[in-house]
Order: structure tokens, then C-alpha cells, then sequence
């Protein structure tokens, strides 16, 4: 049975992740548990029940933290039932997607055609988040490279464990 102050981690990173991302507060939680679980395999009885949530609650949970491969899914040789737990692998930094800005810049330039020789703050707008898009683009693989060399001096001073896990890695 989980401990007080790892339900309540996991009630924080519901309200966090419904907050910041628009997750479903279920989810939010679900992936808050799986995050400090022991065992880190869980089974949708076992989290509905530690969770105190319907299993049709935990597996629409599980559904949306699978799209956005945050959780995998497993079976061991034999067994009836799956297994969810927090993939490592995929456990990467996400928000430094240049492609997701690149888009949203070309959206903008979009929008600006519709507005040629407007002098609203409607353009002002288009334009200032086409710039920003370009920004963000231009920078974010710079502060991927800065995190990856920021990581591994703290991994050789010791302040942080060594997991190797490809998604921190070039």
C-alpha cells in the first residue's frame, strides 16, 4: 500500500499536469503514482484501487498517457493481465520540439496573408507570435545541446545519477 506523502504527490501532479497541459486531473494523478510507485509495474486494479479511482476511470487515464507516450504497457510470458508503468525511455526532454514552433510561425505568416494591409493589433499580434515561433525555434535545439552538456557535468559531480536513457542522450 503506497505511503500518505506519495498520494499526495500524485494529487500535486494532477492539479500540475491538469493546470499546465490540460490533462485530465485523472490522468495527472496516474502519472504522478507511476512516477513513485514500488513496485513501478502496476496493474489497472492496482492503481484504481491505491488511486481510489473506477477502473474505467484509470483506463481512459492510461489511454491518454499512452498517446502521449508517457506510460508503456506490458505482459509478462503467461500473465492474463498488463502492466503500466512510467517509460524511460520517453522520459525526454519534449519541450525543446523545434518542429512544433516551425509550425506555428508558418500558421502565423498564414494568418498574416489573410491581413495585407491591415494596421490592427490583429496583425501586430500575428506578427509578434511569428517572431517568437522563430525564436523559440532557432533556440531550442541550442538549449537541448546546453541541457545535454549541463547533464552530464552534473552526472560526473555526482549530483545526478548516471541512467543513461536514450532520450537524454544525442
Amino acid at each position: 500500500m503506497p505511503d500518505d506523502v506519495e498520494l499526495i504527490f500524485a494529487d500535486h501532479a494532477g492539479r500540475f499536469y491538469a493546470r499546465q497541459y490540460g490533462f485530465p486531473p485523472m490522468a495527472g494523478r496516474l502519472l504522478g503514482y507511476l512516477i513513485v510507485c514500488d513496485p513501478p509495474q502496476q496493474t489497472i486494479a492496482e492503481l484504481a484501487e491505491v488511486l481510489m479511482a473506477s477502473r474505467s476511470a484509470i483506463t481512459g487515464a492510461l489511454k491518454l498517457l499512452e498517446a502521449y507516450q508517457l506510460v508503456k504497457r506490458s505482459r509478462g510470458v503467461g500473465e492474463r493481465v498488463d502492466h503500466y508503468n512510467i517509460d524511460p525511455a520517453r522520459i525526454e526532454p519534449k519541450g525543446f520540439d523545434a518542429t512544433i514552433y516551425q509550425e506555428q510561425a508558418a500558421l502565423m505568416r498564414e494568418g498574416l496573408t489573410l491581413l495585407p494591409d491591415d494596421a490592427s493589433v490583429r496583425r501586430a499580434v500575428l506578427q509578434e507570435l511569428a517572431q517568437l515561433a522563430d525564436f523559440l525555434s532557432e533556440r531550442l535545439p541550442q538549449l537541448a545541446d546546453e541541457w545535454r552538456v549541463h547533464r552530464d557535468a552534473l552526472c560526473a559531480a555526482g549530483k545526478l545519477p548516471d541512467t543513461g536513457l536514450p532520450g537524454f542522450q544525442k
